[in-house]
């Protein structure tokens, strides 16, 4: 049952609680965050927006943080599938560019709420501490392809560094695509990439046997 079909009650719930997905849920969020500011917007806020209880919204998101992120997990685990299908002779950080403008390419109706999301997420500091975990995950993702390619551990010195060079490439694009409002983010991100590709041209790479 949709939020906007559910019967009007004034006590408790009754039944089902309407469904909803996490891009929504993440949606209605940022708005309120947006309107009423971050540090002033309640979980309880965002639920009652919602139409779902409390509880409900927690089984979506585990923090009032995580909101702003969306199904960042699932992104990530898309763009493990993106990397698993590509020919092994794929030049490693070509293969890695070309992943992550993937995880970032999104449809034209979605544009504006990520752009919102980034600028909290970047900006808002209870964000910007609590975006380590999820920076942390999405560099494993490329530690653990970088590694596979090289055929050495993903802890070790050369996936790490590939993976932080990465992160900071794509955040650097997405602070000169919230600088500018006409810019468009595939095209930063692709031309940080080339900055990538000259950095470490001269790295050899031979995929695992």
């Amino acid at each position: 049952m949709d939020a906007s079909n559910a019967p009007k009650t004034s006590g408790a719930r009754i039944g089902r609680q309407p469904s909803i997905s996490h891009a929504e849920l993440s949606h209605i969020s940022l708005q309120l965050f947006i309107e009423n500011g971050f540090e002033n917007t309640t979980v309880d806020a965002v639920a009652i927006a919602a139409g779902i209880g409390r509880r409900t919204l927690f089984r979506y998101f585990p923090s009032k943080n995580d909101l702003p992120w969306g199904d960042f997990d699932a992104g990530l685990e898309q763009m493990r599938s993106f990397l698993r299908m590509l020919p092994s002779d794929t030049p490693l950080v070509e293969a890695l560019s070309l992943a992550v403008v993937e995880f970032n390419r999104f449809p034209a109706e979605e544009i504006p709420f990520h752009r919102e999301r980034m600028d909290l997420l970047l900006n808002v500091p209870a964000l910007v501490a609590h975006s380590t975990l999820r920076y942390a995950a999405w560099r494993q993702v490329v530690a653990d392809y970088a590694a596979l390619r090289l055929g050495i551990e993903s802890d070790n010195l050369e996936p790490q560094t590939i993976a932080w060079a990465f992160l900071g490439a794509s955040l650097a694009a997405y602070e000169q695509w919230l600088k500018h409002e006409d810019a468009d983010l595939l095209e930063l991100l692709e031309a940080a990439f080339v900055v990538l590709r000259t950095v470490f041209a001269s790295l050899e790479i031979h995929p695992a046997g």
